[in-house]
């Protein structure tokens, strides 16, 4: 058993726009987002099937051919290997939930987007 509080989960600033807390266990990540008004995540695809929850603001996904605007109170789920990309049309907070885990979140290997401006 483990047991976190979200505030002493170190805050990662990926870029000067998209900030995260997350842990991960055996099998799920969880991870606490905050994207500032205009923050792109470049489209990409991974192993794991994703739920993204929107705590506030709202994000415009592109998930395979389909688009959706994800606000308070929503979810999208994104199957495993789907390529997407999300743009926050206005200052965002929530809640992503990944399984299997995000391995390249852990080892920092998630070039897709530390590369931004």
């Amino acid at each position: 058993m483990k047991h976190h509080k979200l505030n002493e989960i170190p805050e990662e600033h990926v870029t000067d726009l998209f900030s995260r807390r997350f842990f991960t266990g055996d099998k799920v990540t969880m991870a606490f987002l905050t994207l500032r008004k205009g923050c792109v995540v470049p489209r990409h695809q991974h192993d794991s099937e994703q739920f993204s929850y929107c705590i506030s603001g709202s994000l415009h996904f592109k998930i395979g051919d389909k688009e959706v605007i994800l606000r308070a109170g929503e979810i999208v789920e994104i199957p495993s290997n789907v390529p997407h990309e999300a743009v926050a049309t206005e200052d965002f907070t929530g809640i992503d939930v990944f399984s299997p885990i995000r391995a390249d979140w852990r080892d920092g290997t998630d070039n897709y987007l530390r590369h931004q401006k």
